[in-house]
């Protein structure tokens, strides 16, 4: 491809809206470009990185013996019907000429599971695994990290459909594998972590985690044995603090324009350690009161999957009155009522602690466990860099990562639901096991950029490069340049080398600045070095430079 024949713009300075550095240079490079809040034109030089992830993808899908299907992508409402309340705004919706109530598809579970029990009916076609990649819609409230967060983008989605828990088992871990062969070809530094199903229901999941700091998600790891979590799903081992012997004796004392922990703490100096936190959270099952040492946070999808809740926020003052309590003095005692209380294992084994006491000022001090009102223990503190590990007991760090994959083992929480099933051995009807498999095909782009790039730009991996090299003529109007550049070029097309030719007539500083940026893995310039028949030959991700012949070249690409 010649680039004077191409639509190709690029851009000196970052785009006022771009934050992160992928942002900035997928625009900047002209692969993508902005149409709307959260939407995005995939350019030229971007739809060729695009197709590629989607080639490596569809390779390993189909090796596994998945099936690649295409869905459509609008729906009528019906089908999510179990969960259009869950969706909430994040789903688009409109409006047929008839009224009918339609969407823009948001995720396929129902419409897979719809397709295979209308196909599938006995034991002896399973199991069966289908996959598709295209395009979703989510209404987020507010896009943001260029393709890593936008309201329209492309995913591939994969489910599969078994006789029982151990045909799923199989399959995951095959799908896990192929993954880890997809991340690894677009060479990525990626964890998989054990992660929170959320409302997609099931059991086990896992995300695939590219290490970034800029990544939305923490992630906790063991540098030792392994052990990799989501810091929603990460298990936290209660810390064995120092008991004391003596117990002492409950009393309220006056801690005025104290509300937070160190606040009191300053007050009646004491370790945070030594302190008991309250928190309150509205949740659609009600008002919840979450407790944990003074040092530590509360994990809230841990508290939410506890209490069963589909919804949790901070509960506000007016909320907290009405369980017989003030805001930056909430105890977990006798006096709360209409509240269900939930404590962190930790705080069992405290002694002697200070909580607040439901009044503006006070605070109760030397508690012990008979003075709580608990209604269950359970892990539900976020994580903390030095936690001992849940596997070997050796401290843990916390890293941050983008969300590049998700797997699932579902179960039979959309097969019950929507009545799919088969007919075993015996001829009596079962209810089909499920998975689903996710990957973020645009994400997994930006993700690319963030971990390959430098000073001057983008620099591709070879698997997914728009172009695997490019000719750059340094003189339009130096005749022995131009012969050359376009030897090169049509020696390098006829071997089949995806090969860009910079033709353009614009500088040599222009065309090799525009090369660096657009990260193709080769840079050939034919230039100067044409008088000794050799052209400068550019190593992109270590910007060595060396003559090489033409001869040379050939035989490097073949």
């Amino acid at each position: 491809m010649r680039l004077s024949k191409m639509m190709f713009k690029t851009l000196r300075d970052d785009p006022s809206d771009a934050e992160l550095i992928s942002h900035k240079l997928l625009v900047r490079a002209d692969y993508i470009k902005r149409q709307g809040m959260g939407s995005y034109m995939f350019l030229p030089l971007g739809i060729r990185v695009l197709r590629k992830i989607e080639n490596i993808i569809r390779e390993e899908m189909d090796n596994v013996g998945l099936l690649e299907v295409s869905m459509p992508k609008l729906l009528s409402e019906d089908v999510y019907a179990t969960r259009l309340k869950s969706f909430g705004d994040t789903m688009f919706r409109l409006k047929d000429r008839n009224g009918k109530g339609m969407c823009l598809g948001p995720t396929h579970e129902e419409v897979f599971t719809l397709l295979v029990k209308d196909m599938v009916s006995s034991y002896k076609q399973l199991p069966v695994g289908l996959y598709q990649i295209g395009v979703k819609f989510r209404d987020e409230i507010r896009p943001r990290f260029g393709l890593q967060r936008s309201k329209e983008f492309e995913m591939k989605d994969a489910y599969t459909y078994h006789t029982n828990k151990k045909s799923l088992d199989e399959w995951y871990d095959k799908i896990k594998e192929a993954y880890n062969r997809v991340f690894r070809r677009l060479e990525l530094d990626f964890v998989p972590v054990l992660a929170d199903n959320g409302t997609m229901g099931g059991s086990d999941s896992q995300e695939f985690m590219v290490k970034s700091a800029v990544g939305e998600d923490e992630l906790v790891c063991c540098e030792h044995c392994g052990y990799a979590a989501n810091i929603e799903k990460a298990v936290c081992i209660p810390q064995e603090l120092p008991t004391t012997l003596q117990m002492e004796y409950l009393e309220k004392v006056h801690t005025p324009n104290t509300k937070t922990i160190e606040d009191v703490s300053n007050f009646l100096h004491k370790q945070v350690t030594q302190f008991v936190k309250s928190v309150v959270y509205s949740t659609d099952k009600g008002i919840v009161l979450a407790l944990v040492r003074g040092d530590r946070d509360v994990e809230e999808i841990k508290l939410q999957n506890i209490v069963g809740a589909s919804q949790i926020e901070l509960a506000t003052a007016e909320q907290i009155k009405s369980i017989g309590s003030v805001a930056g003095y909430v105890g977990a005692t006798k006096d709360l009522h209409d509240v269900v209380v939930i404590a962190d294992n930790e705080v069992k084994q405290m002694t002697n602690f200070v909580m607040g006491a439901n009044e503006t000022d006070m605070h109760y001090k030397g508690c012990n466990q008979k003075d709580l009102t608990v209604s269950q223990f359970a892990d539900i503190r976020k994580a903390q860099t030095g936690d001992a590990c849940p596997q070997c007991g050796k401290p843990l760090h916390i890293i941050r990562g983008i969300e590049v994959g998700h797997i699932f083992k579902l179960g039979t929480r959309y097969t019950k639901e929507l009545n799919c099933k088969y007919l075993d051995e015996n001829g009596k009807e079962q209810i089909m096991e499920m998975g689903c498999y996710g990957i973020g095909v645009t994400r997994a782009m930006s993700a690319t950029v963030e971990q390959h790039n430098d000073e001057k730009g983008i620099v591709w991996p070879e698997a997914i490069a728009p172009y695997k090299v490019v000719v750059v003529i340094a003189n339009q109007k130096n005749e022995e340049q131009v012969r050359a550049g376009e030897e090169l070029y049509n020696t390098l097309a006829n071997m089949g080398v995806e090969v860009l030719l910079d033709d353009r007539k614009e500088s040599i500083g222009v065309k090799l600045n525009d090369a660096e940026l657009i990260g193709v893995p080769y840079i050939i310039v034919a230039g100067k070095a044409i008088t000794n028949n050799e052209y400068e030959f550019t190593t992109r991700k270590t910007l060595q430079k060396e003559n090489k012949t033409l001869t040379e070249i050939k035989k490097f690409f073949s």
